[in-house]
C-alpha cells in the first residue's frame, strides 16, 4: 500500500526518522522520506535502540514531511508497538495516515498466540540421544511384530490354510524371474570380467594365468554370483514391492483389505516373499553362468588361454560345496529382499512422499542386511570348515 507523496522534493528520499523529546515523559518520531522496501534505510533501528534508551512514558507520531510508505513502515510501527506493550509505554498512533492506523488496527486486532511464534531450540544431548533410542527401539519392536506375521502367515500356509491369489504370484514370479534376466546378464557378465582382468594383472606377473579360470569360478560360485543378484534384486524387485504395497496403503486398500477379513500378509506378503525365494537360487545359479562367461572372455581373449584348459580348470575348481553354499546364499537373500520390500511398503505413510522414503528405505535395508548375511555365512563356513 502506498500513500500520496506529501511533498514531491522528498518523494525519492530515502526513509527516516528522527527521535525528538516534547517535555521529560514524551518522546516524538518524526517520520520523513519514503518508507518502502525499496529505498529503507539504517534510521529505523536506530530509533528503536534510542527508544530504549529513553526513559520516555509516551511515544507519539509526526508523519507530515512522510513521502510514502509500504510494509516496512508497517514493521516498524509493529516494532514500535511491541517495545511499548514491553517497557509500559503509552504509544499514540493519531499522527499517522489514516491508512496507517487502519492496518495496525488490522494488524494488533488479534494478539499473537502464546508459542506461536517459531523458536530455534537445539535439544541437549542426552535428550537427542534418548529420541534416537527410543526411535531405534520402536523401529525394532515394529520389525519383529512385522516378522512374527509373516511366520504365522508361513505357518499357515504350511498347514493348507493360508489364502492368497495365485494369479498374483505368478505375476511377481514373471516379473521377478524372466524379466529380471537382462540386467543379471549385463551386470554378471561385467563383474566376471572385472575379476578376471584383476586377477590376470597379478597372476601374469608369475606365469600363472591359468588360475584365472579358478579364481573366477570359485568366487562367482561360492558368493559374488548371489551377492550381486541380491543387490540388483533390491534394487529393482524390493524397491517395486515397497512401492507397490506403499502406493495401496496411502490408498487405503490394505485398511479395505482388513476390513474384508483378509490378511494383507497373506493376500500381500507371501506371493512375493515366495515368488522372489524360489526365483533367487535360480537367478544365481544363471549369474554364475555368466560371471565364468565373463572370466572366460578375459582368459581366451587376453591371456591366450585354449577353450578346452580353461574349461577343464573351471570344471575342476568348482565343487558341490561351493554351489550349495551359493544357492543358500540365493535363498537368504530373496527372503532379505522380500521381507524388507514388504515390511517397508506396509510401514508406509499416509503420504506420496512416504511411498519415495518407504523405497528408498526399503533398497538400503536390503543392501545392508544381505552385506551382513553374508559376512555371518562366510564367518559360519569358515567355522564349520566349508
Amino acid at each position: 500500500m502506498q500513500e500520496p507523496a506529501a511533498d514531491k522534493n522528498t518523494a525519492h528520499a530515502p526513509n527516516s526518522v528522527q527521535v525528538a523529546r516534547r517535555d521529560d515523559a514524551t518522546v516524538c518520531l518524526r517520520l520523513a522520506g519514503d518508507w518502502s522496501m525499496q529505498r529503507c534505510g539504517d534510521d529505523a533501528d536506530a530509533a528503536l535502540q534510542a527508544l530504549r534508551a529513553s526513559s520516555a512514558r509516551a511515544v507519539v507520531f509526526d508523519a507530515a514531511e512522510l513521502a510514502g510508505w509500504d510494509s516496512s513502515l508497517i514493521t516498524f510501527l509493529l516494532k514500535t508497538l511491541a517495545h511499548g506493550r514491553e517497557c509500559g509505554l503509552s504509544v499514540e498512533t493519531g499522527g499517522l495516515p489514516t491508512g496507517v492506523q487502519r492496518l495496525l488496527a488490522l494488524a494488533t486486532a488479534i494478539p499473537e498466540r502464546s508459542g506461536a511464534r517459531k523458536t530455534v531450540s537445539r535439544e541437549p544431548f542426552l535428550a537427542r540421544a534418548g529420541s534416537t533410542a527410543l526411535g531405534l527401539w520402536a523401529a525394532v519392536l515394529d520389525m519383529l511384530s512385522f516378522l512374527g506375521e509373516v511366520t504365522v502367515a508361513v505357518a499357515r500356509l504350511a498347514t493348507g490354510k493360508a489364502r492368497f491369489p495365485r494369479s498374483e504370484f505368478f505375476a511377481v514370479l514373471k516379473s521377478c524371474g524372466a524379466e529380471a534376466l537382462p540386467i543379471v546378464s549385463l551386470i554378471s557378465l561385467l563383474v566376471g570380467l572385472i575379476l578376471a582382468f584383476v586377477g590376470a594383472v597379478q597372476l601374469s606377473m608369475f606365469g600363472a594365468q591359468i588360475y584365472v579360470a579358478s579364481l573366477v569360478a570359485i568366487a562367482m560360485v561360492r558368493v559374488m554370483g548371489a551377492i550381486m543378484t541380491g543387490i540388483i534384486m533390491a534394487g529393482r524387485t524390493g524397491a517395486a514391492f515397497a512401492a507397490e504395497i506403499g502406493t495401496m496403503q496411502v490408498n487405503e486398500e490394505i485398511d479395505a483389505l482388513q476390513t474384508m477379513g483378509v490378511s494383507p500378509m497373506e493376500f500381500l506378503v507371501m506371493p512375493r516373499m515366495l515368488a522372489l525365494v524360489i526365483m533367487m537360487p535360480l537367478l544365481c545359479v544363471y549369474a554364475d553362468l555368466m560371471g565364468v562367461l565373463g572370466g572366460f572372455i578375459v582368459g581366451v581373449g587376453m591371456l591366450d588361454l585354449t577353450v578346452t584348459e580353461y574349461y577343464q580348470e573351471t570344471v575342476r575348481s568348482i565343487s558341490l560345496t561351493n554351489l550349495w553354499i551359493g544357492l543358500f546364499h540365493g535363498a537368504v537373500f530373496g527372503v532379505i529382499v522380500a521381507l524388507a520390500g514388504c515390511m517397508r511398503g506396509m510401514q508406509c505413510g499416509r503420504s506420496a512422499s512416504a511411498v519415495g522414503t518407504a523405497t528408498t528405505s526399503a533398497v538400503v535395508t536390503s543392501i545392508v542386511t544381505i552385506v551382513v548375511a553374508t559376512a555371518i555365512i562366510t564367518v559360519v563356513c569358515n567355522v564349520l570348515g566349508i
